[in-house]
């Protein structure tokens, strides 16, 4: 079996056991305004339990969550502290030498909505957001893209760091069931992978969906690699979400999660995407320290 690397998991749930309160508009960047020692606290929650990285608590720096106003006069100082408190985590708790910390690019309009998407828009927000992580980060993660035309802009916005970047994908919950698989945006899997290549992205991810599109999707990514010679590492990180249709964003109301994805069981569904060729293992929303604790034992046995 190949080298698993241990992802995070999802903050919200984190943030709120550790004392912070999310409410909207504002969600998870509340906690960066009110409680950011909770964003410290969760962040290294997650490397306790054996993560290797740290996502920056930078998915709802956006103006989506905390308004333009509040974006133009906040958005560079809070992409800041996002950063530090991710970067501190790493060096007080990470594995021998440090863990890594990557830079959450989120949806720059908002989640799950490819038909919101604006382009100029989101350009002006991404820059906000890499000028302010820059400082911090060891390379980019364009997180929850819903279509190709984010993906590429999102990329876009990194370049002249000299940062790594990933490229996770989201994917539409409601084919589950069905063949192919497709992004939110009703794009294929393979053409996203292949634009993943194009964009000379050092992993390819799926995120912020249900466990049960995820191998499918693995699969087809694995199969548009190699065709294409390229050996980037796969990943996935699914949220643990009851079952929602595509209406409405990501994050309107602190959704409910599924029963059967419990720590215990979380590693049966990780094990079909390892076997199907990923290699890069996390959580996204529902998705805790518990959880990746989980993960780490069952894949520190399986090494062993």
């Amino acid at each position: 079996m190949a080298e698993v690397t241990i992802l995070d998991g999802g903050l919200g749930r984190e943030l709120i056991r550790f004392g912070a309160e999310l409410r909207q508009p504002e969600w998870s960047a509340l906690a960066l305004l009110e409680h950011p020692d909770a964003v410290r606290q969760a962040h290294e929650a997650f490397f306790r339990a054996g993560a290797e990285i740290a996502t920056t608590n930078s998915y709802a720096v956006v103006p989506f969550h905390i308004g333009e106003d509040r974006f133009a006069s906040d958005g560079l100082r809070l992409a800041d502290l996002a950063g530090r408190l991710a970067r501190e985590a790493a060096e007080n708790t990470g594995t021998t030498g440090g863990g890594r910390v990557a830079g959450c690019l989120p949806p720059a309009c908002g989640s799950y909505r490819p038909d919101a998407f604006d382009p100029k828009k989101a350009r002006d927000i991404l820059a906000t957001l890499v000028d302010g992580l820059t400082p911090h980060v060891d390379f980019w993660l364009a997180e929850t893209m819903s279509s190709l035309e984010e993906a590429r802009i999102t990329a876009k916005a990194t370049t002249g760091t000299g940062k790594p970047l990933w490229i996770s994908y989201s994917l539409r919950d409601d084919v589950a069931d069905r063949d192919p698989v497709l992004l939110r945006s009703g794009e294929a899997v393979s053409d996203a992978t292949a634009l993943a290549v194009e964009l000379g992205a050092e992993a390819l991810l799926f995120n912020c969906s249900m466990p049960e599109v995820m191998e499918a999707a693995v699969l087809e990514a694995r199969n548009t690699l190699t065709e294409r010679s390229s050996t980037i590492p796969i990943g996935v990180y699914a949220n643990a979400f009851t079952a929602r249709g595509e209406a409405g964003a990501a994050n309107e109301t602190l959704a409910g999660t599924r029963d059967d994805l419990s720590p215990e069981s979380y590693p049966d569904w990780t094990d079909r995407w390892v076997t199907a060729g990923a290699t890069l293992i996390g959580g996204c929303c529902g998705i805790g320290a518990s959880h990746i604790a989980a993960l780490k034992a069952h894949y520190a046995a399986r090494s062993s």
